[in-house]
């Protein structure tokens, strides 16, 4: 397929990138997907740990975003077949969009794309934009499912990771949308933060667990490329946790959250029995989502691709979807991707699945030797005709992962 390519100017985060139109990636016809993610890129301060695309707000650019948003979804949801079971609005800070325009953003996505009659409809929010009004917009918009960024309760991580809100305002935010009418909520939570201890994380635990979510995501903290955290660390400015303080942080979320009824079931992500996440469990599982608004990346079979993330671009474009980073992956790749997604779900994947995958798509033996030493290692074992990891390969799942894929 011959591809037009345009040349982006430089976006904020630096680099460069080459734009096509979503439509020579995809053709025009019919799509099938499971789930859409949006991406709202607006925040009212850049936390130094985050490498999402987002830009601080200075509301001038809020109500085009929507109209733009608009036109996007009416250009691919028109194009979806079946219904959609999830749908994902993160950022970003999707509610700092003013009431009129995240109600106009959530019609929208009500109008032009096809959900299912249960579709999960998650919207992610910031403690300290969650108000009456917010939470009535989001319900009156068909939201049922909020992600509350949390991150921490302990004042001192907060002020590490730059995160900018009063711990007492995520009970608060919790209040509004359950008043409102929605009652599955998560709580995302970061464990690692430099210069926490094993009892500060588990006061966090129990300050989450106080506010009755059905869902928490607990994630180690990641130094990612370029963002302000990771070059202090590179300066000396801040200290790693040690490997043996994360792992006791961790062992300690595992049994804590099931012996409060949290059932794990992907390595950073633990829910109420029937709760666990639909949305990402489509990319845990490496099935087809859609993708729109700047920055968002979405994959339909095989071939993946990222909206243009610069914001300015993204705008411009009226006719087309801009997008950047296209990959077409052959079987080797996706199987690779396929083992690595699939071995962090706590069910794993099934023995007679993964046999045939590494007899067709495993040429040089490197990554049924990975699964052999992973169960000589203690870190994989056979369970009920599935192949998963133990308790200790999810401790040390980067390393084993980065073999497979």
């Amino acid at each position: 397929m011959s591809i037009e390519l345009e040349q982006l100017n430089d976006d904020p985060g630096g680099g460069r990138h080459v734009s096509v139109s979503l439509d020579n990636v995809l053709g025009s016809g019919p799509l099938q997907a499971r789930a859409a993610y949006l991406h709202v890129p607006f925040c009212f301060h850049k936390c130094h740990y985050c490498d999402f695309y987002s830009i601080v707000d200075t509301q001038d650019r809020q109500e085009v975003f929507v109209d733009r948003m608009d036109r996007e979804l009416g250009l691919i949801g028109s194009r979806c077949e079946n219904p959609l079971s999830a749908v994902f609005i993160g950022g970003g800070t999707p509610t700092l969009l003013r009431p009129e325009l995240l109600a106009r953003l959530l019609e929208s996505v009500a109008l032009h794309l096809p959900l299912s009659s249960d579709c999960e409809w998650t919207v992610e929010a910031n403690p300290e934009t969650v108000d009456e009004r917010i939470a009535q917009v989001l319900v009156e918009g068909g939201v049922n499912r909020v992600s509350v960024g949390c991150q921490s309760f302990q004042p001192s991580s907060l002020k590490m990771l730059e995160r900018h809100h009063e711990p007492r305002n995520v009970g608060r935010a919790v209040r509004h949308v359950r008043a409102a009418g929605i009652d599955s909520i998560n709580l995302d939570l970061i464990m690692g933060v430099p210069g926490s201890v094993l009892s500060e994380w588990s006061d966090d635990l129990e300050q989450a667990l106080a506010l009755e979510p059905d869902h928490l995501s607990c994630y180690g903290l990641q130094y990612e490329p370029n963002t302000p955290l990771s070059r202090k660390l590179e300066m000396g400015q801040v200290e790693r946790l040690g490997d043996d303080l994360e792992a006791s942080m961790y062992e300690h979320t595992v049994a804590r959250l099931s012996k409060a009824g949290f059932e794990q079931y992907e390595i950073s992500n633990w829910s109420r029995p029937g709760r666990a996440c639909r949305h990402n469990l489509v990319y845990w599982r490496s099935e087809n989502w859609l993708a729109f608004g700047p920055s968002a990346s979405g994959h339909v079979d095989g071939t993946r691709w990222k909206v243009t993330p610069r914001l300015s671009e993204w705008l411009a474009a009226t006719s087309s979807v801009p997008v950047v980073d296209v990959e077409r992956l052959d079987d080797l790749t996706r199987t690779g991707e396929r083992l690595m997604l699939e071995f962090r779900l706590v069910d794993g994947i099934e023995v007679g699945e993964l046999e045939r995958l590494l007899e067709h798509f495993d040429p040089d033996g490197e990554r049924r030797l990975a699964v052999v030493e992973g169960l000589r290692d203690g870190l994989l074992h056979e369970d009920a005709g599935r192949m998963k990891l133990t308790h200790a390969g999810r401790l040390l799942a980067d390393t084993l992962l980065s073999r497979l894929v």
